[in-house]
């Protein structure tokens, strides 16, 4: 089944042009299924990167899938276009009465700063708590995971010495459950962030389990409210060329920045980087997707609690 999209959202051409199979909402007005209602909180300043980067993701799942895009009110992206964002995006007032089968929300270029120092927070706070009682399951992604992890548990984030910057390896400390379906024993994932979260945190926070770590990065994910809630450190989502795309933009900036690790092939910047984390980023969002939205949610959304 595709992914149901906006007529002219620009990941629809990007992604068929990669053999992937979405479909508009003119098409799929005349088909008598209810797809799950799926709502994105995009926090990435390169909005259109983000979308696509997720759609493809989700457009993997054999279930039919109807896609909007929330943004904050207290924020103005300064690298979108403001016709994209006034033609895709909903503020959270305009959402606010609805329900949704899953909610994900994405990083944000802001974990060195204070959480109540960022100029959505109190806002997001309302958005966290409206997720619990709205939202059938969550999927916090990196700044965001951390936020969420703070605001739900009061678990602080704490400074790296450098940036966890790279594609690691991973353990799954749970393999029995679900979501890591079809995962082999250990599996790679980007990382891009200055800041993290202590798996021993997490061991020690009743209403939480430690999925995944590693021994290089750290806490990868964790799982509250028994699969209503995920919180994912790294960034499975990335295409193949977004970590080339940071790193040399702090280069051009003049920013302290070393070379992503096991990315280049030989550490050599001038070749493409090897993509490690694509069947296991497919495996953790069709996952989620199917054991913890699908199979929980109710048929009538207004029956969920």
């Amino acid at each position: 089944m595709p992914l149901k999209l906006p007529d002219n959202l620009p990941a629809v051409k990007l992604l068929k042009e990669e053999n992937i199979f979405v479909m508009t909402n003119s098409r799929a007005s005349s088909q008598d299924i209810r797809p799950l209602r799926i709502v994105v909180l995009n926090l990435m300043p390169v909005k259109i990167t983000t979308e696509t980067d997720l759609v493809r993701l989700l457009s993997n799942s054999p279930l039919q899938i109807e896609l909007s895009f929330m943004k904050v009110r207290s924020h103005t992206s300064k690298n979108t276009p403001i016709e994209h964002m006034m033609a895709f995006y909903e503020d959270f007032e305009k959402l606010k009465e609805q329900k949704f089968d899953g909610f994900i929300v994405t990083g944000a270029p802001v974990e060195q700063i204070e959480y109540e120092d960022v100029n959505y927070w109190n806002e997001l706070q309302d958005i966290f708590n409206w997720s619990r009682t709205h939202v059938q399951s969550t999927l916090f992604i990196c700044w965001a995971a951390q936020a969420a992890l703070y605001h739900f548990y009061g678990i602080r984030k704490h400074q790296l010495d450098k940036k966890c910057f790279g594609v690691f390896r991973h353990d799954v400390c749970k393999p029995e459950e679900p979501v890591f379906r079809g995962f082999d024993d250990f599996f790679y994932a980007p990382h891009s962030r200055h800041t993290e979260v202590l798996a021993s945190d997490i061991l020690q926070t009743p209403g939480l389990e430690l999925l995944s770590t590693s021994p290089d990065a750290g806490l990868y994910m964790a799982m509250g409210r028994k699969g209503r809630e995920f919180f994912v450190m790294g960034h499975s989502e990335y295409s193949r060329m977004t970590l080339d795309g940071e790193y040399k933009r702090d280069l051009r900036k003049g920013l302290p920045i070393e070379m992503p690790k096991n990315y280049y092939p030989d550490d050599d910047a001038g070749r493409q980087p090897l993509v490690k984390w694509r069947s296991h980023a497919n495996l953790l969002f069709t996952n989620w997707l199917n054991y913890y939205v699908y199979q929980e949610t109710p048929y009538n959304l207004q029956e969920l609690i």
